[in-house]
């Protein structure tokens, strides 16, 4: 399985939304940058709008699990930042799951090759 390093520096997330691609969904917005090493750094954010400490932590866990699952069918030497949206609901954790794998797949970095080798093979 590939290992991820977390993001914590301010720059790095910088750099990412300056010069990374990104794609928008319902509850979260997916920021990629190729980075040049051989892992992948993962950064979340949530802001305070989005409601107390305890909230925002359940949607940071949510969003972390659903990655380590799809982590390994996503491209390695990649930054990946997710951005927490405002929603009146916290969205489940079927809901972030559904909507990474379709944020990854905008974003060409989830291989759909080894999905469906593990679904059909």
């Amino acid at each position: 399985m590939v290992k991820t390093v977390p993001m914590k520096k301010n720059y790095e997330f910088m750099r990412v939304y300056k010069r990374g691609k990104f794609f928008v969904g319902k509850f979260i917005t997916l920021y990629v940058l190729k980075n040049d090493s051989a892992v992948n750094r993962l950064g979340i954010t949530v802001s305070k709008k989005i409601g107390k400490s305890v909230k925002r932590n359940r949607i940071k866990r949510l969003v972390r699990e659903n990655y380590r699952m799809f982590e390994a069918y996503t491209a390695s030497g990649y930054d990946y930042v997710f951005v927490s949206r405002i929603s009146e609901t916290v969205p489940d954790f079927f809901d972030i799951r559904k909507e990474m794998k379709f944020l990854l797949k905008k974003l060409n970095v989830f291989d759909q090759e080894k999905w469906n080798c593990l679904k059909g093979c």
